[in-house]
């Protein structure tokens, strides 16, 4: 019993850690997660590793600090939007929200929501950063 003990409390840790030095890909968060299952928990590990790395590795990676000043400094916009949902990490923007591009890094775009400004991905206007909270 203590040696199954051990075994999750190790496995739990080994996955902690993961999560803490995570890739930025889904492919390299699974294999990641799998490699350290696989040596504390054998192969039920690996599986348990590999979706745990995968789901880590999907993570949205904080924008780089020039991207969050030049977002800082613009001047808050006249036509601010309000919405009832609440501004969430990871989740989409309402398409009534008005994103603008960032020129110097046009992977990253901002928008000011409720007051706030976000910082989010063009593509899928999915909030990386809020800065006013």
């Amino acid at each position: 019993m203590k040696t199954k003990v051990f075994s999750v409390a190790a496995l739990s840790l080994a996955l902690a850690s993961g999560y803490a030095f995570a890739q930025s890909s889904t492919v390299n968060g699974a294999a990641g997660g799998a490699v350290t299952g696989a040596i504390v928990g054998g192969p039920v590990g690996a599986a348990v590793g590999g979706v745990a790395g995968a789901i880590v590795g999907t993570a949205i990676d904080p924008p780089p600090q020039r991207v969050v000043t030049y977002v800082q400094e613009q001047p808050m916009p006249e036509d601010t939007v309000v919405v009832k949902e609440k501004v969430v990490i990871g989740q989409p923007l309402p398409r009534t929200v008005k994103i603008r591009t960032i020129p110097e890094n046009p992977k990253y775009a901002y928008a000011v929501v409720n007051h706030e400004r976000v910082i989010v991905e063009p593509s899928s206007r999915k909030v990386i950063q809020v800065l006013d909270r």
